[in-house]
């Protein structure tokens, strides 16, 4: 008898479909967790559900090696890999968690309600929590996990009235429901959409880009080789490369969008609406882009029409002098509205190049995967010290007083880009049939522009490519060399001269410290006739 006069419920030995049962109601019980997360999430702020927020303080907490191994294998699908790698963890260690309650209920329980907390936790510590609200995901979809938990192991523990089996039949018929109750939900919660992203999509659909007091001048027409296979000139938004550590892509609301302007040198502080920036004299122009993590022969780099404010004279308003002029700030901090730090060289931003505030790209507002409302470009150098997205904050201090994200990483504080080309056609491993074969691709050197192109057949001598019109030196060029091609298989080898008179080198180095060099080369087979 226990406290109350009653007997107490009869347990039994598990059985071993009993403990696999058991696993599966600990998967069960984490899948409605973080389908439970995922709906509030959607009404509080997505980035505040548990996989994103935990994937978040994994991405930050991880050696840039690491990182630079990740982009190199999975490219832009590399947030995709790590969601689904935690995912996995997740799911065995519920299937671990299940087995525990079988045995220990209650810790069973506390454990599924342990990963509520840690998720809770990285949800409110991320750069971009500003309010306690982005722990309720998480909290919310532990209370449920939890209690499904319990539920199901006491199904299996509690064995059905005159037998001596676990009510195995109400353990499925409980997770099945279950189940199938927070995928529903889940999808409803998707279709409706969440708030905070659908007032950022409506602010973009509704801003209207205003007309460039200073246009891009026309691109050339020989700038676009009539070659099949080789990079357009302008590399369409949805083509154009993304990396960044933002494993949901920020969408910010353009009418509460605020940048704000401090730091030493400037005058007073300053804060921007979209609207007070939209309405300064505007720029547009063509810039090349290119990611440091690119390889030799890499695909992170593109080249788009950005429409923006010339951050230069924004700057000079606020009191900001340039080193050489005296002026206390070397460096400008740009910080986005996730966290990212991001330090460009204040004498960059102000020696006279196309530094921009951009919130246009190629004829439309900034998709937000590139970085709307409003994002940063300097011509020149690499994207993680220069290239700022949803940028909120611009601050002006040293590099001796302050290390952007990156360089505790060990990438280097400043980072001009290199002169770098690439074959685009023919393909690695591609098999041509044999006679004349176009072999053509891009190379760029922005700030210095593309003087000379040469390719190289096997070990033969150098020979000059033509090279597409140039549209300025902040754009990559095209260029192209007609190849008699022999039966066989070749190497294809391509190096660049910068608009110095500088050729690329022909070693071979990593992306880190300071962005990869050395020649690109494809090895290709030729049929015969």
């Amino acid at each position: 008898m226990n406290a109350t006069g009653t007997p107490p419920a009869p347990h039994h030995e598990p059985t071993r479909t009993d403990r696999l049962l058991a696993a599966l109601g600990g998967l069960v019980s984490a899948y409605v967790s973080l389908a439970v997360a995922d709906l509030v999430a959607s009404r509080v702020r997505p980035e505040a559900s548990p996989v994103p927020a935990v994937g978040g303080a994994v991405v930050d907490r991880t050696p840039a090696a690491v990182k630079e191994w990740a982009i190199r294998a999975f490219g832009e699908s590399d947030k995709t890999v790590l969601q689904l790698g935690i995912v996995l963890v997740l799911a065995l260690l519920a299937l671990a968690v299940g087995l525990l309650a079988l045995r220990h209920r209650p810790l069973g329980t506390a454990v599924v309600a342990a990963f509520g907390l840690l998720g809770a936790l990285a949800a409110v510590t991320r750069p971009d929590s500003d309010t306690a609200l982005d722990a309720v995901p998480s909290l919310a979809g532990a209370a449920a996990g939890a209690l499904l938990l319990y539920v199901l192991t006491g199904r299996l523990l509690t064995p059905r009235p005159g037998t001596a089996r676990a009510d195995r039949r109400g353990f499925l018929i409980v997770a099945a429901s279950t189940g199938l109750a927070a995928t529903g939900a889940a999808a409803l919660g998707r279709a409706a959409g969440s708030p905070v992203q659908e007032n950022a999509a409506a602010s973009r659909a509704a801003l209207r880009l205003p007309r460039p007091d200073s246009p891009a001048p026309a691109v050339p027409a020989g700038a676009q080789l009539d070659v099949p296979g080789i990079s357009p000139f302008v590399t369409p938004n949805h083509d154009f490369y993304r990396v960044d550590t933002a494993l949901v892509v920020p969408r910010v609301d353009a009418d509460r969008w605020r940048l704000r302007l401090h730091g030493s040198g400037v005058r007073a502080e300053r804060t921007l609406t979209l609207r007070e920036l939209t309405a300064r004299p505007t720029a547009e122009r063509d810039i090349t882009l290119c990611c440091v993590s690119n390889e030799v022969g890499g695909s992170l780099v593109g080249n788009a029409r950005w429409l923006g404010v010339p951050l230069a004279p924004l700057l000079r308003e606020a009191g900001v002098r340039p080193p050489s002029e005296g002026g206390p700030a070397d460096q400008l901090v740009a910080r986005s509205v996730d966290g990212m730090t991001i330090g460009t060289p204040v004498e960059a931003v102000m020696d006279g190049r196309d530094a921009l505030l951009a919130f246009g790209m190629n004829g439309e507002p900034l998709p937000f995967a590139h970085g709307f409302p409003v994002r940063m470009l300097v011509p020149g150098l690499y994207g993680y010290v220069s290239a700022c997205k949803w940028i909120e904050s611009i601050e002006l201090t040293t590099f001796d007083a302050y290390d952007a994200y990156w360089v505790p990483q060990g990438w280097a504080a400043q980072a001009p880009v290199k002169t770098q080309s690439r074959i685009d056609t023919p393909r690695p491993f591609a098999r041509p049939a044999a006679g004349t074969v176009m072999v053509a691709g891009v190379a760029w050197a922005q700030r210095r522009g593309i003087h000379r192109v040469q390719v190289r057949i096997d070990d033969g001598p150098w020979q000059d490519a033509r090279l597409a019109a140039e549209d300025s030196a902040d754009t990559w060029r095209q260029w192209v060399h007609p190849w008699t091609a022999t039966p066989g298989r070749h190497t294809l080898t391509v190096r660049a001269t910068d608009g110095t008179g500088t050729t690329q080198p022909e070693h071979r180095t990593g992306t880190m410290p300071d962005g990869a060099q050395g020649w690109h080369s494809v090895d290709v087979t030729v049929e015969g006739a």
